[in-house]
């Protein structure tokens, strides 16, 4: 079995760490929270868990920044989602599950082009 390392984006550390921050106060942002927790968890067991995204239809910000060939969203409470991709380690029995973004619904729709 292959290790799986999760590995967070510059933007997807920011959104975490405020979760985390406001989640001793704030029930939705402790469910968010949470759940962020429970579903890299699930990413561990099963690198495929999240639903897959077309190709044609990965932004291409993601593309020219991060250079994916892949990504999967996850649902998240309060209509949130959680965007990664797969890489291959450096080593071969390594695979890096890379979380690149937390998005609200509005900011997914308006990154895929949804209306």
């Amino acid at each position: 079995m292959k290790h799986v390392r999760v590995i967070l984006s510059k933007e997807a550390s920011q959104a975490y760490e405020y979760f985390n921050s406001k989640a001793m106060n704030s029930k939705i942002e402790k469910s968010i929270f949470n759940s962020i927790n429970k579903k890299v968890e699930l990413i561990k067991q099963n690198i495929h868990y999240g639903e897959p995204i077309a190709k044609k239809l990965i932004p291409p910000e993601y593309i020219k920044k991060y250079g994916i060939k892949n990504l999967f969203r996850v649902e998240l409470p309060k209509y949130w989602r959680m965007l990664y991709t797969l890489k291959n380690g450096e080593s071969e029995i390594e695979i890096i599950s890379f979380v690149l973004d937390f998005l609200n619904h509005k900011e997914y729709n308006k990154k895929f082009g949804y209306k």
